[in-house]
């Protein structure tokens, strides 16, 4: 008899992060490294693999950027985001999808807040065709150290659950095995960027689409915690005054046969 998975993230607050991310999007200037990382790295992928599928699924890139890449390369493409209005059609990740035969199905930045991440994996493996290759890439375990050492900092002898839980290298591995694919391959790689102020970062990462979505959020930052964390974090500064903050981007990758 299975049993539900936990319920760790809650589709409410994850379709608002997403909702707030396409508003902050539609400002000039609005940072998209995160979702351009893992575009390109896509793109470096099928290169390297030569890999040229006729008709591709593209979930979670609300760039835009993949989409076109693969159509300029006569790639029929069909973009789907969780959540309705992000870009593309809405797709339910953790339930079947109602279309397949796919040669390639990329997913970005979305499969690390899904409660049932294998069931997820399942999900994509059968909407591809045989011989279809599956990318996920999503922000993985060792991200944002600045944050967590500001966030402990804040909360003192109680910290609270303000970053949710990530995948690692290993975990990673032991998923694509369980969910059946083919050939498959996990690495992470770290993308670095410089901040001038810790509400720098977490304007970025609203903008981004990173939020915490959580079922059961942490409580609000107190005045005082702000400053706490605020000071902590410029405790980070190097010469110049800006922190060096981390995106570990995982990615899994597998074969369908």
């Amino acid at each position: 008899m299975s049993s539900s998975p936990p319920t760790i993230f809650s589709s409410r607050r994850r379709h608002a992060i997403r909702r707030r991310m396409a508003a902050a999007q539609a400002g000039p200037d609005a940072p998209s490294y995160v979702m351009a990382d893992m575009a390109e790295d896509v793109e470096e992928r099928l290169a390297f693999l030569r890999h040229e599928p006729e008709a591709a699924l593209v979930i979670g890139d609300w760039t835009g950027m993949l989409a076109a890449a693969l159509e300029a390369r006569g790639c029929a493409v069909t973009r789907a985001d969780p959540t309705p209005g992000a870009g593309g059609q809405a797709l339910e990740e953790e339930r079947p999808y109602p279309f397949g035969g796919f040669g390639l199905v990329a997913s970005l930045g979305t499969l690390d807040t899904v409660n049932d991440l294998p069931g997820a994996l399942i999900h994509i493996r059968n909407a591809l065709a045989p011989g279809g290759l599956m990318i996920a890439s999503f922000i993985g375990a060792g991200s944002l150290p600045a944050l967590r050492h500001a966030m402990l900092a804040a909360d003192g002898d109680r910290p609270a659950a303000r970053l949710h839980p990530m995948v690692d290298v290993r975990a990673g591995g032991q998923l694509l095995q369980r969910c059946g694919f083919a050939r498959p391959v996990i690495d992470s790689r770290a993308l670095s960027v410089r901040f001038g102020s810790l509400a720098s970062l977490v304007a970025d990462l609203r903008a981004q689409g990173l939020g915490n979505a959580l079922s059961s959020p942490a409580p609000p930052l107190s005045k005082a915690m702000l400053e706490r964390a605020g000071a902590a974090f410029a405790s980070l500064a190097d010469a110049d005054g800006k922190v060096t903050e981390r995106f570990e981007i995982l990615t899994l990758s597998g074969w369908k046969t």
